[in-house]
């Protein structure tokens, strides 16, 4: 009786404990000197992200990926962050874009100031 006493309590005690509830994922992107750092994200299609952006240069970089902010539905609170398809960083500056995950598929980035994609800073989105 006393086992059964004390599993009924253990049961109690654990049911009235809610789940912790799981945030966005988070995913660090760095913007330095002619690189993304990942290259690759990869993203579950309707799944809710922060993509967070750290532009470790001195100098500024965006993150421009048109197809891919227009098609992924990003938080009202920060499409001002995506302005024409494009997170802008000034040097050292840091952003989080709130947003869930498009359609499955392919979507290229880059960033779109002189010369910095021709000499490497390029990336892809892979939504599955």
């Amino acid at each position: 009786m006393k086992v059964l006493l004390s599993a009924l309590a253990l049961f109690a005690l654990t049911a009235s404990q809610a789940p912790a509830q799981a945030g966005p994922e988070q995913v660090e992107i760095d913007l330095s000197n002619f690189k993304f750092t990942p290259s690759t994200i990869m993203l579950q299609h309707g799944q809710p992200y922060v993509l967070h952006f750290v532009n470790t240069a001195k100098g500024g970089h965006d993150f421009s990926a048109k197809a891919f902010f227009a098609a992924a539905e990003v938080a009202p609170e920060d499409r001002a962050l995506v302005a024409k398809g494009s997170v802008e960083l000034s040097g050292g500056q840091s952003a989080d874009v709130h947003l869930t995950a498009p359609a499955a598929g392919s979507y290229e980035a880059h960033c779109s100031h002189f010369m910095h994609a021709s000499l490497g800073m390029t990336g892809m989105i892979l939504v599955q």
